[in-house]
């Protein structure tokens, strides 16, 4: 298999880790195995009785929930898969000649890390900031494997485009504020302040009295035997959401702002039709948002608002290669 057909997998093998950690996390499976990398002890989740009962003995402080364990496992097993496949990108980038060497190497380095930070997610009992430190590490490894595909695959624009390149600092600035989102939607996650406001379009009742910066923003909220379920008070929570929402204002209009101009002033019929796709994906974004709040955070739309924003990292990163590259 060419480096170009294994990168394009690897792709789409992340965006279904990236999207089964979601799935794991919302379902409050983070914890349903008790130990790393195994569960209970074992390579799979306990099922048999004689296993339940193995497991039960070994960690008696725990209640097993089997549906729980074999989705934090299968998340694992997916996330192992993802590791080989990136070792494998790593040795072909370092065997072909003229691959890039070094930006496979961090990737390499990068999955490392991740796997690191899955096992603290577990040992450290859901603290929220490895939690959002183990999201955001999945998103810069979906949008680094992206920018590895688009080294291996030439791309030209006719031209340059040289009016559109104008646009390169606003482009770089949209992925700025967008990885912020990213990161408050991963501590509004995290905190389990995704229902901390239940109407629109900001918050219910006096909210802004009630806002609490210090409390929401410090990554050191005390030691507690589990995170789970959120350690913070309302106003915390109700401030981490708040936050959130208004960010999203300010990133849908940049993210916006930044399609209309592509669309109108670009030449490249590639750069003009990634504007759209980019317009596609805010409008999809905000209705799920929106429908988060509306439903109270259904399982399947919350797992696609995680998703939307990893595709939208995407457009972005394809937007600012496909700018700052020279005919």
């Amino acid at each position: 298999m060419e480096i170009k057909s294994l990168l394009k997998v690897t792709l789409i093998l992340t965006l279904c880790v990236i999207m089964m950690g979601a799935y794991t996390r919302l379902s409050d499976a983070g914890l349903g195995c008790p130990d790393w990398p195994g569960c209970y002890g074992m390579i799979k989740a306990p099922t048999t009785n004689h296993e339940l009962s193995t497991a039960q003995n070994a960690f008696p402080q725990h209640t097993i929930e089997t549906d729980k364990a074999w989705l934090e496992m299968i998340h694992r097993y997916i996330a192992g898969a993802l590791g080989l496949m990136v070792l494998a990108i790593l040795i072909m980038s370092l065997r072909k000649t003229g691959a890039p060497k070094k930006l496979p190497l961090f990737i390499a380095a990068l999955i490392v890390f991740q796997a690191a930070l899955g096992m603290w997610t577990v040992t450290m009992k859901l603290m929220p900031i490895v939690v959002m430190l183990h999201l955001m590490g999945g998103f810069a490894l979906f949008a680094l494997l992206l920018l590895l595909y688009l080294r291996n695959k030439p791309l030209r624009i006719p031209g340059g485009d040289t009016p559109a390149r104008k646009f390169s600092a606003l482009a770089l600035a949209c992925i700025g504020v967008l990885l912020l989102q990213i990161m408050l939607g991963g501590w509004t996650s995290s905190n389990y302040a995704a229902l901390a406001c239940t109407s629109l379009p900001i918050c219910e009742g006096n909210w802004v009295d009630n806002l609490n910066f210090s409390a929401a923003f410090s990554p050191f909220q005390g030691e507690h035997q589990t995170y789970e379920y959120g350690v913070l008070d309302y106003s915390a929570r109700m401030t981490i959401h708040v936050a959130h929402r208004i960010g999203a204002i300010v990133t849908t209009i940049m993210l916006l702002l930044l399609a209309f101009k592509l669309v109108t002033k670009a030449h490249s019929s590639v750069l003009r039709n990634a504007a759209w796709l980019l317009t596609t994906l805010v409008v999809l974004q905000v209705a799920l948002g929106i429908s988060n709040v509306v439903l109270h955070l259904p399982l399947g739309i919350a797992v696609s608002h995680n998703a939307g924003a990893a595709l939208l990292l995407l457009t972005l990163v394809f937007i600012n290669y496909a700018l700052l590259r020279k005919a």
